[in-house]
């Protein structure tokens, strides 16, 4: 006990000296006896409260996910809530997914929201995220709260807080809720007096409500009915969306739908996965698996909280190939655009929004067709408040990010894993009938547009220590940011944080108007873009690596695929 941090001891001591239960108690002192390093990463610091929530391990003191830092958080909210709403009735919608813990947290959340005297609509049963998000706006809520950690491992969890447009909570509530938060020094300043009385729930016939918004965005009705009997898999990786994307399918008319069996049932332990997480191959084996056993043209999954998809489909040699979040938002972009300019509908009041670190084949595709394309910091948050500030103004027909995240139509103001697959779905039927794969049509988006190939590295690192190594690692970026990578020279820096535009060889710097963010981009004179960004929830920074040609013939995509892959190959190699 000696050797550790007489400060971080004293942290641990408040809380064996303070109100908290007998089993949390014992866990804190088999840590000082046993543990010292997990110790020091329980206790050196809260759990932070950021832009979009909580989320973090699960267990045992201040940097972990329990009932007290989330009853911590929920009393920073209620107070922020009670502030901008005085006098008046103020609802917050609460769900989960299916992770450990979830239903203890999503009650926790509710018992603490009550206690202050606010009303709760809370799901009677698990949903995915975009349904809260729909919820908030629906039934007219200040707030909602969803309690996930996404696609994170199994140890985590986390606490996503919606503002009353359905969106993540954005400047300047984000920054003011995290001050109230903060505000909220020890649990004994939560008020725990939960009243009951005050929860409404949530039933199952809001699934259709739900349901019907999801029907209105589908354009190829004749094309389904063509083709309703393509077989189709889906798992929902053992989350909340195994009840919701089916149904969505069915909406839309597809009638050969098979679920993984193996995945589901909700479980957070994941029991079939390393990870839960639809953009690694791994999570999708028992899927790819029964869509070769059913002849698939199309096998889709969900992460556990269903705001992210993956879609699998056969290539010309009949073999499933995962398709990565930005040829699907590619395939989706340019479908819609298509759909819309053929109905007549685009007048130039339409608009899409893409993010920093997606393709920006989706902001070519977009001007070919004379539409706006906003781009906006990495977060889905960012997208929805574009579709706050034209809402009435001006449509939004759809946007996504690279991460497996995209959104039609604006009832949802955050990615709805539910209806892209379904949207997903739709456009495999529709070019099915027109007798082109999947391949083919990226490979005439790609001569029309240029052919834009992107890869991620996504490096974690550990504890207090891994943190300070990713700060110092981005400091570097700024002091001493690199000549030239993988023998191509650097032209052009965007340092997002400090709003700077750096053309290097003539030293030149313009203001960047854009939200300030810890991003870093680096673009090459090959045409070469990378971008490095941090992980605002736990230690870890992510390198986004796009490099792009042009394709004279369609049938030139596999050769000039691999010229563009060993490209990307060559920039990973740099930064591993």
């Amino acid at each position: 006990m000696s050797s550790i941090d007489p400060a971080i001891l004293s942290r641990a001591q408040s809380w064996l000296d303070g109100n908290v239960d007998a089993e949390t108690k014992v866990s804190i002192k088999k840590l000082i006896a046993e543990n010292p390093t997990e110790l020091v990463d329980s206790f050196y610091q809260d759990l932070e409260f950021g832009t979009g929530g909580l989320r973090g391990l699960m267990g045992v003191g201040t940097n972990r996910m329990n009932v007290y830092t989330v009853g911590m958080a929920t009393q920073g909210l209620a107070n922020y809530l009670l502030q901008c709403f005085p006098g008046q009735v103020i609802k917050v919608a609460i769900t989960h997914d299916s992770r450990i813990n979830n239903t203890l947290f999503a009650k926790t959340t509710a018992d603490v929201l009550t206690a202050n005297g606010i009303q709760v609509l809370y799901f009677r049963e698990m949903r995915p995220t975009p349904m809260l998000s729909f919820a908030v706006r629906y039934f007219g809520c200040k707030s909602g709260v969803m309690i996930t950690a996404s696609h994170n491992p199994k140890e985590y969890n986390g606490y996503k807080a919606y503002w009353e447009d359905g969106a993540q909570v954005v400047a300047p509530h984000d920054t003011n809720i995290i001050k109230e938060v903060q505000k909220i020094t020890s649990f004994d300043q939560v008020n725990w007096n939960k009243d009951d009385s005050l929860i409404h729930y949530i039933e199952s016939n809001f699934d259709q409500i739900y349901l019907d918004k999801v029907r209105e965005l589908s354009l190829s009705k004749s094309e389904i009915e063509a083709q309703k009997s393509m077989p189709i898999v889906f798992s929902p990786i053992h989350g909340a969306s195994g009840k919701m994307v089916p149904a969505a399918l069915k909406t839309f008319g597809f009638d050969n739908v098979h679920v993984v069996k193996e995945q589901i049932e909700p479980d957070g332990t994941f029991p079939t996965v390393i990870y839960p997480n639809p953009e690694e191959a791994e999570a999708l084996t028992l899927s790819i698996e029964l869509g070769k056993k059913v002849g698939a043209e199309l096998v889709l999954a969900c992460d556990p909280d269903g705001d992210r998809y993956a879609a699998v489909v056969p290539n010309e040699k009949g073999e499933f190939e995962l398709l990565n979040g930005n040829q699907t938002g590619t395939l989706l972009t340019y479908y819609l655009l298509s759909k819309w300019k053929e109905s007549g509908k685009l007048n130039g009041k339409q608009f899409m929004v893409n993010t920093i670190v997606t393709t920006e084949l989706i902001n070519e595709i977009a001007a070919g067709f004379g539409v706006k394309c906003f781009n906006v910091l990495t977060g889905f948050k960012n997208i929805a408040a574009i579709i706050r500030d034209l809402e009435g103004k001006e449509k939004f027909i759809g946007g996504g990010e690279e991460s497996y995240g995209y959104l039609v139509g604006d009832f949802v103001r955050d990615k709805d894993g539910v209806s892209a697959c379904a949207m997903v779905a739709e456009v495999v039927a529709y070019y099915k009938t027109k007798g082109k794969n999947v391949f083919q049509v990226l490979a005439e988006i790609y001569s029309q547009f240029g052919f834009y190939k992107e890869s991620l590295i996504s490096v974690t690192k550990k504890g207090k220590d891994g943190a300070e190594q990713i700060q110092k690692l981005m400091a570097d970026f700024r002091t001493n940011p690199p000549k030239e990578m993988n023998g191509s020279e650097v032209v052009k820096i965007i340092d997002v944080k400090n709003s700077t535009v750096t053309h290097v060889k003539t030293g030149q710097v313009e203001k960047l108007d854009m939200d300030k963010s810890n991003v870093m981009q680096f673009y090459l004179a090959d045409g070469s873009k990378i971008s490095a960004r941090p992980s605002g929830t736990e230690p870890k920074i992510k390198y986004y690596f796009s490099v792009h040609a042009p394709i004279a013939d369609p049938k030139e995509y596999r050769k000039v695929e691999a010229e563009l892959v060993e490209k990307l190959d060559g920039l990973r190699a740099y930064f591993s």
